[in-house]
């Protein structure tokens, strides 16, 4: 039997799970920048859109301690269900089963907080009791700590977790440039939300294609040398 593991990812064979993507959950986090953070998640968000990913959301305690999502990441879903919760882990709910076998597909990627509890138990849970294959976007999940963080994605590694980044999964469901129904998007992505890759995108299209700012801006007033 071919390990289904050596299976790339498409936008037919995988969906997408946001866990604990909230605010107080992501004060504690201490193993990323959390600014970095957000970006990652919602740049995670905003490819599972482009490629039509089936996704879920879920939340946990939201008015008694965590908070709402963060609005950038609720606004690439505006229809989507929020699937609250009690338990930390989220497998523990029967909305988030339903809704990951509703999906029909057995590869999950998760962007989560905190990656030492929700994501942990999420995964090996999810595993072990429902099959799925879990691929664990490290830079768009955080830990109370480094060695949290660190710790808990060997542990689930250990376990049969398939480690990514959300740059890997975006470039892995585009797979070929020539796929021109998505290309655009994970241009316009690249440059909102992939640091010097997307400066590096605008410098080439604007410098050496010569193609128009996508930007708005003021005259350019050229130099004049201040009078001695």
């Amino acid at each position: 039997m071919i390990n289904p593991k050596l299976e790339l990812l498409t936008p037919d064979n995988c969906q997408v799970i946001f866990i604990d993507q909230q605010p107080q959950m992501a004060f504690g986090v201490q193993s990323i920048d959390r600014q970095t953070l957000k970006n990652n998640t919602v740049g995670l968000a905003k490819a599972a859109k482009i490629f039509s990913i089936p996704t879920i959301i879920t939340t946990v305690e939201t008015e008694s301690f965590s908070g709402y999502s963060y609005p950038e990441l609720l606004s690439v879903f505006p229809e989507a269900p929020i699937l609250e919760r009690t338990s930390m882990n989220s497998w523990d709910d029967q909305k988030v089963r339903d809704a990951l076998k509703k999906n029909g597909r057995k590869k999950v990627v998760v962007s989560g907080l905190w990656t030492e509890v929700c994501n942990n138990t999420f995964a090996l849970s999810a595993m072990l009791e429902g099959g799925y294959e879990i691929y664990m976007v490290a830079d768009a999940s955080g830990g109370t700590s480094q060695a949290a963080h660190d710790y808990s994605m060997q542990r689930m590694i250990q376990a049969g977790v398939v480690p990514v980044t959300w740059q890997q999964v975006l470039l892995e469901w585009q797979r070929d440039w020539k796929n021109r129904g998505t290309y655009d998007g994970v241009m316009e992505l690249v440059k909102e939300h992939s640091g010097a890759y997307g400066m590096g995108v605008d410098y080439a299209y604007t410098m050496v294609h010569m193609a128009p700012q996508r930007t708005v801006h003021g005259p350019i007033l050229a130099p004049v040398a201040a009078l001695v």
